[in-house]
């Protein structure tokens, strides 16, 4: 569905224009140098985005990929019209979890479509902060461009926050005194930052070419703004190594963790083997019945032989809590 559209004439929104759901009219009146349209579509049918692609000239190539969503990350040439595809990521606290999205834009000389799927980085909030914003606005679709880049860059960090917030805890499970089993969270959290990864590494050369001002319809005015998201996409794709680098030393950690724990188990259970050993020796020795053992027939020799299965048990005690075995 469309959700909304607009004429940008000189920094401006123009309210005359039409309804915001008018995509023809709004095209139509586009009739002044630097004018532009910006219209806005959140998971359209087929026929729908058809409409529009008619109006505006869209490749049916890009329009099937706008359509079917799932791609990677790319910017594309088609004739006149750039098509570019971003990811967007947002955080579920309550499944320690990152959902995806995607976005879409069509850019042309005097217009951008946008075509967004999920719930992720919605494009209101960009689009009333660039209409406050005259001189920005007043670069034409590559501020349409940077406002939409910038926005989805910003939540990769904000997911990224919650990510480390949850490598923390992991690593203070790990490293606790407590016995935890946390392969399956590592695990977890490693296939998240593979989301994130996808997400942000084929950005990059999108956002180098408009920082370099090489891509073609993004004005070299532009330029120096996406530097900036250049920046920030460089330093959240630094941040997902570290932090795939952390949860690989968690989980190196662990498995040491537990060979730990389970020679400490094995020591235990060696010792409490001795422990019952010993007695059950002397027990056995004293149990034979042989004619010619000098305690037979003396009277102390059962309180004899428990005092030394007691003593030997205790004496092995001492000896295996001295060592650490117990």
């Amino acid at each position: 569905m469309i959700v909304d559209g607009a004429l940008y004439r000189r920094g401006q929104r123009i309210a005359e224009a039409g309804p915001s759901r008018d995509v023809r009219r709004l095209r139509e009146a586009a009739d002044q140098d630097g004018d532009f349209v910006w219209v806005g579509l959140h998971e359209p049918r087929h026929d729908e985005l058809a409409v529009v692609a008619e109006i505006f000239g869209l490749h049916p190539l890009a329009v099937e990929d706008a359509v079917e969503a799932h791609q990677r990350p790319k910017l594309e040439q088609y004739d006149a019209t750039l098509f570019l595809v971003l990811k967007t990521l947002w955080y579920v606290d309550a499944e320690d979890a990152v959902e995806t999205g995607e976005i879409n834009l069509f850019i042309g000389s005097d217009f951008v479509v946008s075509v967004r799927h999920g719930s992720g980085s919605p494009l209101s909030d960009a689009r009333h902060s660039l209409e406050e914003r005259q001189a920005v606005l007043d670069h034409g679709p590559s501020a349409v461009v940077y406002a939409v880049c910038d926005v989805v860059v910003d939540a990769y960090a904000a997911v990224i926050a919650e990510l480390e917030t949850d490598v923390d805890e992991v690593e203070t499970s790990v490293f606790s005194d407590r016995r935890t089993d946390d392969s399956v969270r590592i695990y977890t959290l490693k296939r998240e930052l593979a989301e994130v990864r996808r997400a942000v590494l084929p950005l990059r050369e999108p956002m180098r070419r408009f920082a370099a001002g090489s891509a073609p319809l993004i004005a070299e005015q532009a330029a120096p703004f996406f530097r900036d998201v250049s920046d920030h996409l460089a330093r959240a794709a630094e941040e997902v190594d570290t932090l795939e680098s952390l949860l690989s030393s968690a989980f190196d950690g662990h498995m040491a963790r537990i060979a730990v724990q389970q020679n400490d188990d094995m020591r235990k259970i060696s010792a409490a083997i001795g422990l019952a050993a010993v007695p059950t020796l002397i027990a056995g020795v004293y149990g034979m019945n042989f004619d010619h053992m000098p305690e037979l027939h003396w009277a102390w020799g059962y309180p004899f032989a428990m005092v030394l299965m007691i003593g030997a048990s205790l004496g092995l005690f001492w000896l295996f809590k001295r060592s650490g075995w117990l």
